[in-house]
């Protein structure tokens, strides 16, 4: 199979990109404030907690955006709020014609905007559904694959929609602190991720890009149950500046798997490759239907049985897993024939060797 996983940082990109984010750290807070837990309540101005609002001017800056905003609810708060800053309902909005991430079509469900599909492979066939449909209002852009064979460049597409004078909102998740750009790097108006991928709390996500959207977010958030608090912003800043390197380390491990699967150590298997689906992982294809039995006895060994927030903090050993909802959209068949992992903080020897001993038990019952 043919597949376009992103572009990782290097180990040696991800810890300058460590540095970074611990010098902008130090442009906004004293020494003090870092060994607090942060404040609570809803201070004036800015109907927040002082510590958010600071947190919220580092990830901006960071990104090299107008302004940022914690809220609550993940990546898919994220997305929603900000689809909401930019669309009505009954508002067209062009997506890729792969299938839609299940939180994001609940989204434009609620939203009551319309998805109008278009290859985001194809950059002429976007033009011509932008030219065909006047009436579209923008776009969402999925950073990561959607579909085992996409392969667009993610800063070619938002280019090519900005070109028809449309916002571009895009979902980051799984590719924040991972690649070298995020989307309002590469031109979008409003990128959306989850802390909660990145080291840091439960359900809080980011929205960062312009300001005239990011303001519409935060007058969203007058109440102090929206709010989030100190505390957890400052798990968000702490995670933040851990996730690059341990996506970095993850990310040569799993090429390390990779290597030794393709040199046929490993008979059982069929293939296997690095895809972004939706977090990059190794997608592993048996010759025989095992891959259920495989998974269970891979948890029995220590392996993780199902994604909590996929790299969250609590995920340390490896996932052993199903191919993601969308790829098995794209083949249900995969589900008895492929399973997919992500390395987490373990190396390629206990990989391989989590794999050796499940293959022969699922093969021996």
């Amino acid at each position: 199979m043919q597949v376009y996983p992103l572009e990782s940082m290097t180990l040696e990109e991800a810890t300058q990109c460590q540095f970074k984010f611990v010098d902008t750290i130090m442009r906004h807070f004293t020494g003090s404030e870092l060994l607090t837990r942060g404040d609570l309540g809803v201070h004036q101005p800015g109907n927040e907690p002082l510590t958010t609002i600071k947190v919220e001017k580092v990830i901006a800056d960071f990104f090299d955006d107008e302004k940022a905003i914690l809220v609550r609810g993940s990546g898919t708060g994220a997305i929603r709020y900000a689809l909401s800053s930019i669309f009505k309902a009954n508002d067209k909005v062009l997506v890729h014609t792969a299938p839609i991430y299940s939180t994001t079509k609940t989204s434009f469900e609620m939203l009551g905007l319309e998805p109008v599909a278009c290859d985001y492979n194809d950059l002429d066939s976007i033009r011509k559904c932008l030219e065909e449909n006047k009436d579209i209002k923008g776009a969402l852009v999925q950073y990561t694959r959607q579909a085992p064979s996409d392969s667009y460049d993610l800063e070619e597409v938002v280019k090519v929609i900005k070109g028809y004078g449309l916002p571009v909102v895009t979902d980051d998740n799984y590719a924040v602190m991972k690649v070298k750009k995020i989307g309002t790097q590469c031109g979008a108006d409003l990128s959306c991720f989850s802390t909660f991928k990145l080291q840091g709390p439960e359900g809080i996500g980011v929205v960062t890009g312009k300001a005239e959207y990011i303001d519409k977010i935060r007058a969203m958030h007058y109440s102090g149950g929206c709010q989030t608090q100190g505390f957890e912003a400052l798990e968000v800043l702490r995670g933040l500046t851990y996730a690059p390197v341990l996506l970095a380390i993850s990310n040569i491990e799993a090429n390390k798997v990779l290597e030794y699967l393709n040199k046929g150590e490993i008979k059982e298997i069929d293939d296997a490759f690095i895809a972004n689906a939706q977090s990059k992982v190794l997608l592993v294809t048996f010759k025989e239907p095992i891959a259920k039995k495989v998974l269970k006895i891979a948890e029995r060994q220590g392996a993780l049985p199902n994604p909590v927030g996929s790299e969250s903090k609590y995920e340390i050993t490896p996932l052993f897993y199903r191919a993601s909802g969308t790829f098995l959209k794209d083949d249900p068949s995969r589900a008895d024939y492929m399973i997919r992992i992500n390395p987490m903080r373990a190396g390629a020897d206990t990989i391989i060797r989590i794999l050796k001993e499940s293959i022969k038990e699922a093969k021996d019952e």
